[in-house]
């Protein structure tokens, strides 16, 4: 493998649509072999080298310099609060991060709530600076089904249009945040692999701001 620069790419829901802004921006990323497992593997030009990881880990890995950028959403920073450069915001995955609670329940401020969440640290900020005390119960897996079988009064929990929300008796009680995937970067990669990391900012910034109408 040639020195080249690393770049993290997302698995799961930001994948795909990663993929086609890199495409659009002049980056081809060729399909798996079935039953590939390598881990590290260049665009079709052999301009740059990816590795496929969790999203969670993204900020842990630029951030170390182990990898030298990454796309990542910005409810996965904010949660990490990495010390990396985000010199892009990709205008893609969109959605929100928001509070919600079964549709008919007002949440007191008197006493602590119980509030499930994949997201403890960006949520607790967000009720401290609202002085209000919470309990926060860390969950990995569906966050909506929480408060249903007793273990949460509320969630903080990313939504796209809404619909699970509402399938599970759930209304929207407040935005706790806006939320887009972002190119970042690593501080000591910004110069050491100056020109391959300018390189790649110049493609996305033309399709992301030359081309913003095709952002999904």
């Amino acid at each position: 493998m040639k020195n080249r620069a690393l770049i993290a790419l997302p698995k799961g829901r930001l994948y795909e649509k990663a993929v086609d802004l890199l495409g659009r921006a002049g980056i081809r990323i060729p399909p798996a072999p079935d039953g590939s497992r390598k881990l590290v593997f260049p665009d079709a030009d052999g301009r740059f080298d990816f590795v496929l990881l969790k999203p969670i880990d993204i900020p842990v890995y630029v951030e170390s310099g182990a990898i030298d950028a990454g796309i990542v959403g910005s409810d996965v920073l904010r949660e990490r609060e990495a010390d990396v450069y985000e010199p892009v915001d990709l205008g893609i995955g969109k959605c929100r991060l928001v509070l919600a609670a079964p549709a008919g329940v007002a949440l007191s401020s008197a006493g602590s709530l119980r509030v499930a969440t994949k997201y403890p640290r960006t949520a607790e900020l967000f009720f401290r600076a609202r002085q209000l005390h919470v309990h926060i119960v860390k969950l990995d897996g569906s966050v909506e089904i929480a408060p249903l079988l007793g273990l949460a009064d509320a969630i903080v929990d990313l939504v796209e249009t809404g619909r699970t929300l509402m399938e599970n008796g759930m209304h929207e009680l407040e935005d706790v945040a806006r939320v887009s995937a972002k190119l970042i970067v690593n501080r000591t990669a910004m110069k050491m692999k100056s020109a391959d990391v300018r390189h790649l900012i110049t493609l996305l910034d033309t399709v992301v701001y030359e081309n913003p109408g095709q952002q999904k």
